[in-house]
């Protein structure tokens, strides 16, 4: 569990700043980086399948509730109206 593994990173490097030297403190302070990585891979492996997840969702429910009607129109340019009725 990284959550874990981040909380007992983040004790260990308290513990050295506390009664270690500086080079356990520095130590532990890339331990606890290290550990931070794995915890941003994780949340963004996770992030990335859930989109992936709803990207899969969305196609699918489009296709079954698309009710798209093909229309003619023509543009009316009011302005030009106004100029034919006024001359």
């Amino acid at each position: 569990d990284v959550k874990a593994e981040v909380e007992a990173a983040v004790e260990a490097l308290k513990t050295a700043l506390k009664d270690g030297s500086a080079e356990d403190v520095k130590a532990k302070s890339e331990a606890l980086t290290q550990t931070s990585m794995k915890m941003g891979e994780a949340l963004y492996k996770a992030a990335q399948a859930e989109a992936e997840n709803e990207a899969a969702a969305g196609t699918d429910s489009s296709k079954a509730g698309d009710d798209v009607v093909d229309a003619d129109f023509e543009e009316v340019d009011d302005d030009k109206k106004d100029q034919d009725k006024s001359a």
